[in-house]
């Protein structure tokens, strides 16, 4: 018998050849697998705010702004304190509005320095004017500075109210929105005022489980101004009816406070949660202390906030004109 090796037939060739081709197969199909899955996993990472936290902490780390919400549920977005014709400041938060998708809200100040028809029209309409017939207002002092407000009146119409009066309500999904008018000296805000009556009477009839008010001067604030007293009677109308969330400008910040009773206590069971956003295109300020209850404060960018409203929560995201989300979380409603 010869020991010389036997060679291999051509059954045997193509056996291995099978198999080397399957075996080359099974390695792509896994290193395919692999990269897919990395990708889903860096893809798929939460976001953090730039700025959450209580008290004096803040967290300082960034995220990009949400996508679009899925749910059908409204959405309410917008800032105070905005058009100033010096700055570009407006344009770049108008910018943000023209990606968000909702009714947009102002919260006073629409257009520096006084108010008047022309800065309306100079200032405000080339920015957040694009947004117009989306756009349910609120007064501020600024505004107040042409005699009867009549460059407000004149540009926003009957989005301003009705005759004689700068307050009004409307419905958004299953919230109820009720705009005042904080400017105390021309309108007066005690309860027995035009403007505290009609409160009173719009909160007795509304039967929305969740209420949003939005007015110009904050009850509490760590800004320049810090605390106005005068909107006392808002908060303590708006508290005994069970209502949910306060947004007010003024103060040229952003600043988010935990849910408090009207003295200014902590209340996490009725009382309303706050936020100033006065960041809407004004000259930016910094904070001069902090207040009670202050969960989160950030003095150095321009942006807007947007609510989604559910129908017995809500969310919230302050969007900076960067595109990051400098705060973001969500309530419940009481």
């Amino acid at each position: 018998m010869s020991d010389a090796p036997r060679q291999p037939g051509p059954s045997s060739i193509a056996r291995s050849v099978a198999l080397g081709v399957m075996a080359f197969s099974a390695t792509l199909i896994l290193l395919f697998g692999m990269v897919s899955f990395l990708g889903r996993s860096a893809g798929g990472a939460a976001a953090t705010p730039r700025a959450t936290g209580t008290g004096p902490a803040l967290v300082a780390t960034s995220s990009a702004a949400p996508a679009p919400s899925a749910s059908s549920d409204p959405v309410l977005v917008g800032a105070g304190d905005i058009a100033d014709c010096d700055l570009d400041s407006g344009a770049a938060t108008a910018a943000l509005l023209d990606t968000i998708e909702g009714t947009v809200f102002t919260a006073g100040d629409n257009a520096y320095p006084n108010g008047s028809a022309a800065q309306f029209h100079d200032c405000y309409a080339p920015t957040w004017g694009r947004h117009l017939e989306r756009t349910r207002p609120a007064p501020g002092n600024h505004d107040w500075e042409t005699k009867d407000l009549a460059g407000y009146r004149e540009y926003f119409g009957a989005a301003a109210g009705p005759a004689g009066a700068s307050w009004y309500s409307y419905d958004l999904g299953a919230w109820h929105v009720i705009v005042l008018d904080s400017d105390c000296t021309f309108v007066g805000c005690y309860p027995e005022s035009p403007q505290g009556r009609w409160l009173d009477a719009d909160l007795k009839a509304s039967k929305a489980k969740c209420t949003l008010a939005i007015w110009h001067h904050p009850r509490f604030s760590s800004g320049e101004h810090g605390n106005d007293a005068t909107v006392w009677p808002f908060w303590d109308a708006l508290y005994r009816a069970g209502a949910d969330v306060v947004v007010s400008g003024h103060d040229h910040d952003y600043e988010r406070f935990g849910p408090q009773d009207p003295a200014g206590r902590e209340d996490k069971g009725r009382g309303l949660r706050e936020f100033v956003v006065g960041t809407g295109g004004a000259v930016l300020r910094g904070f001069t202390t902090v207040a009670a209850h202050s969960e989160v404060r950030l003095a150095d960018t321009f942006g807007v906030i947007r609510f989604v409203l559910h129908p017995t929560s809500y969310e919230w995201s302050f969007i900076e004109t960067s595109g990051q989300v400098g705060d973001s979380g969500n309530g419940a409603c009481h």
